[in-house]
């Protein structure tokens, strides 16, 4: 990894660490001073509840609930902003916004706290846009989400009733609809016939699938290899 990739990950990891340091904060608070902070959560169809929609993530039952949330919120959040850094932001909010709003209109009559909606959100868009673009570094990508998460997809059914299992469900269904939306649409797609000048593309494209049309200068050998192509091209 070099500096630039280094620099690029420590970018990346600022936005979820921001959010679970205030999450661990809320929680230690809440404990020390001994309050009951869930009724900052989302109670379904209740209008003075609708805070709860931006307020619900950082509420958390207890800290084994908070602590089971804290290590997949780091490292889908960081996936997300790693590789999709010029939609993170939007895709980050709406999965936040949109997921809550859902609950609080369709959810079953109960305060719904904690960020597991949003984990299902950044899971669901990097499984998905990953599949969408048919590129093989996000598809690996999204091969490793189903590895390290795949039981996620029980979260979804009505199993345990002190679960919210709707904010999963319509977590996911938000990051789904956001991969169909934001996903790049300029990532290169690899080919069994690609020549061995592609396959170094793929590399960049592997640590960096967002960056095809950024300023190549910065790399050189790339940009080496893209002035040989054109040489060629222009003699034949």
């Amino acid at each position: 990894m070099n500096n630039i990739e280094k620099i690029r990950l420590k970018l990346s990891l600022t936005v979820p660490l921001l959010f679970l340091i205030i999450m661990w904060l809320i929680k230690i608070i809440e404990y020390s001073l001994n309050l009951h902070l869930y009724t900052y959560g989302i109670y379904p169809q209740r209008l003075n509840c609708l805070t709860g929609i931006i307020t619900a993530p950082f509420i958390h039952g207890s800290f084994e609930h908070l602590f089971s949330n804290t290590i997949p919120f780091l490292l889908l959040g960081t996936g997300l902003f790693y590789f999709y850094k010029e939609s993170a932001y939007k895709v980050f909010l709406i999965i936040w916004l949109f997921s809550g709003f859902w609950v609080w209109l369709a959810a079953r009559p109960a305060y719904h706290i904690g960020a597991s909606g949003m984990i299902y959100g950044f899971a669901s868009f990097l499984f998905f846009s990953g599949l969408l673009q048919k590129n093989r570094s996000l598809a690996a990508l999204s091969l490793l989400i189903i590895f390290i998460y795949g039981g996620m997809v029980w979260g979804v059914l009505p199993l345990k009733p002190e679960v919210s299992w709707e904010s999963h469900l319509f977590g996911a269904i938000t990051g789904l609809v956001s991969a169909f939306i934001f996903a790049p649409k300029n990532i290169k797609i690899s080919t069994e016939n690609e020549t061995n000048d592609n396959d170094d593309k793929f590399l960049y494209d592997f640590s960096n699938p967002e960056s095809f049309f950024e300023d190549i200068s910065e790399i050189k050998w790339y940009y080496k290899n893209e002035n040989e192509t054109n040489n060629k091209k222009s003699e034949q």
